[in-house]
């Protein structure tokens, strides 16, 4: 490499963070730490029309969630700003125009209506070779006509005049040599009637203004490649084109077509990274935070589609995944969300964490069940009890509500039907010498007792921890016992006793 590493993320401020739009911002954060270089945040936000208020920060704040916070943005600007496209305006113009005086471009004054009435005409019409010279361009006017249209402000944009029977090459640095005919390009709108550019204009103009040395994004962009290769090579910058690389689609998980929100909604499961509220419906999309997922699962999972590093390791932190992330490992195939994979990330991140990393977040899954915890210790030692057990945060709430209140209701169809009055003598007898020293003795007990009763243990164990939790679940129902203490155990027992007696 033989120029600084300037990566750029550049999203537009539309709506909610894809997963796929997270994954090209992470692999452009760990290419640039693993070669000493500059994340870039630019906000792509010329096209007014989809503009949505509130959209950047929300960006930002799933960006910061991640751990992969830019280093230069419009939040945190560097020597290369503005960091917004729209308040870069007045330089597209100008870039624009030049290219009209070199002859790579031109003026179209084609109103809306002409639009219509040729595609009405012609079956898959595009604005190109085979038709700008049918349409009212500055190819088909004469130049006083042109200059009088300018003077008297009429709209129109400024398109690229896409050259005839050309092969246009480039080199991906995942797919190798790729090329197009540019037969099969139209003549794109570089400059909209608003004076705003399109992505096609901007993203040359930007990369050049901010030395961007490789430019990550998602496959469905090759076809608008060759359109940028040009721009580079009529604005006279092709010796500082960045190194292209075409990311693999994330697809749906049956592997037929790109994963969609649709697709997340039809199966149950997030595709943004955080909830997204629609400012103009109050429509909520839940993201995978709100849903229970961990930053780092949510990265984990996040950098193995698409991407490996040759061995069968499956958890990485953001530190292994800046140490060992190699372009030439990213494939050139889609890789297909699976949602129970995802999950597998969690729980496998929730079983490594630390108490005091995940006692804020239970927490706060806890206060929304109306769950108050008075006792941070104690939580603590819970947590560390059912970590294990949980996928994702939410599972705390089930899987700890019972260490703070009694079950309200009992698994009784696991109990009910074997349940008899000497099993009920056996608990009473059991409840009036509770011993919770610890966990082992009181086990040895409740065996020693049992079988003096005349009872295998086995038979119940099962009911003694519907007594406490209320179903078939949770750590050793031992230990449930010793951590909410003799006399709620006591009470528990006998609330229970009384429902299965009825």
């Amino acid at each position: 490499m033989n120029k600084k590493v300037r990566v750029r993320f550049a999203p537009s401020p539309t709506g909610g963070l894809h997963l796929g739009g997270v994954r090209t911002a992470l692999f452009n954060y760990l290419f640039a730490k693993k070669n000493n270089g500059t994340f870039v945040l630019r906000v792509e936000d010329t096209d007014q029309n989809r503009f949505v208020e509130g959209a950047e920060e929300y960006i930002v704040d799933c960006l910061n969630w991640c751990g992969i916070t830019p280093d230069e943005s419009p939040a945190q600007p560097g020597n290369y700003g503005p960091y917004r496209q729209s308040e870069r305006k007045a330089s597209y113009r100008k870039f624009a125009e030049q290219l009209i005086s070199d002859g790579y471009a031109y003026y179209a004054f084609d109103t809306p209506e002409e639009l219509d009435a040729k595609r009405k005409e012609i079956p898959n019409f595009q604005y190109g070779q085979a038709t700008r010279m049918q349409m009212r361009n500055s190819l088909t006017l004469t130049i006083s006509e042109v200059e009088d249209l300018l003077a008297a402000k009429t709209p129109h944009v400024i398109r690229i005049k896409i050259p005839e029977d050309e092969i246009v090459h480039f080199d991906d640095l995942i797919r190798g040599d790729v090329s197009f005919e540019t037969a099969q390009v139209d003549d794109k709108v570089l400059l909209k009637a608003d004076g705003m550019p399109t992505y096609h204009l901007a993203v040359v103009v930007d990369d050049k203004a901010m030395e961007i040395s490789h430019a990550f994004r998602g496959e469905e962009w090759l076809p608008s490649a060759p359109i940028h290769i040009l721009l580079w090579k009529y604005l006279g910058w092709e010796a500082d084109m960045p190194q292209w690389a075409h990311l693999p689609l994330i697809l749906k998980p049956d592997g037929h077509g790109k994963l969609s929100k649709r697709d997340g909604d039809r199966l149950g499961f997030p595709v943004y990274a955080m909830n997204w509220t629609d400012p103009k419906t109050g429509d909520v999309t839940k993201g995978f935070k709100e849903m229970g997922f961990l930053p780092e699962a949510f990265i984990n999972m996040l950098a193995l589609l698409g991407w490996n590093d040759g061995t069968d390791q499956e958890l990485f932190n953001l530190a292994e995944l800046e140490a060992k992330f190699d372009i030439d490992r990213i494939s050139k195939a889609g890789a297909k969300f699976d949602f129970e994979k995802a999950k597998w990330y969690n729980h496998e991140w929730l079983k490594v964490q630390t108490v005091e990393r995940l006692a804020p977040a239970v927490k706060a899954e806890l206060k929304k069940a109306a769950i108050e915890v008075q006792d941070d210790a104690f939580l603590n030692t819970i947590i560390d009890l059912i970590k294990d057990r949980c996928t994702l945060l939410p599972d705390f709430v089930a899987q700890s509500g019972y260490f703070f209140a009694a079950p309200t209701e009992y698994d009784a169809a696991s109990v009910k039907p074997k349940w008899t009055a000497e099993k009920a003598s056996f608990f009473e007898t059991y409840a009036e010498n509770l011993d919770l020293r610890d966990a082992a003795s009181a086990e040895l007990n409740f065996k020693a007792l049992a079988e003096e009763k005349g009872f295998k243990p086995g038979e119940l164990m099962l009911p003694f921890r519907v007594m406490l939790v209320g179903g078939k679940f949770g750590p050793g129902v031992f230990d449930i016992a010793i951590l909410i203490g003799v006399e709620e155990t006591k009470a528990r027992i006998a609330k229970a006793i009384a429902f299965f007696n009825i």
